[in-house]
């Protein structure tokens, strides 16, 4: 930076210690020793001032980009990914305003249907082998603990 070479260095250090003694040459290196440590200390601060600057600046842009990468077009281009020409979103469509529209018929009350006239079945002959069937029929009992664990109960 100064383009001075160790032959000036030395010649100044020389005129230094005949102009300040030997007394004074410790105080006048801790004196400039601080203040290269105070130079120092204020070019670090300097610069990482001028860092954090550049790093806001780069946070900034990158917030900017972030916000134009919005969820509506991180949504758009699924869309169209997965259905590009429309017929999926048409087919919801449709099948949502049937839904709506089946709606209101079901909320009307329903009226059962009338009873068929009953139909007699035809007589089969009861087998030869079979044993007499009681006059009462055979009704089976099934209740919920009885379903789960296979038990049925015959009456």
């Amino acid at each position: 930076m100064f383009d001075i070479g160790w032959s000036e260095m030395a010649i100044i250090a020389l005129v230094i210690m005949v102009v300040l003694g030997p007394k004074e040459l410790p105080h006048a290196l801790k004196t400039v020793s601080h203040w290269m440590r105070a130079a120092r200390k204020l070019g670090s601060e300097f610069q990482s001032g001028v860092n954090e600057i550049v790093r806001d600046a780069e946070l900034e842009d990158a917030k900017k980009q972030l916000q134009g990468i919005s969820k509506h077009s991180i949504e758009k281009k699924i869309e169209k990914a997965i259905d590009p020409a429309g017929d999926l979103k048409k087919a919801m469509k449709e099948t949502e305003d049937a839904t709506k529209t089946a709606a209101p018929a079901a909320a009307a009350p329903v009226v059962a249907p009338a009873a068929p006239p009953p139909v007699e079945a035809p007589a089969v002959a009861a087998p030869a082998t079979a044993p007499a069937a009681s006059s009462t029929p055979m009704v089976e009992k099934i209740t919920n603990k009885d379903a789960d664990s296979g038990i049925v109960e015959r009456t």
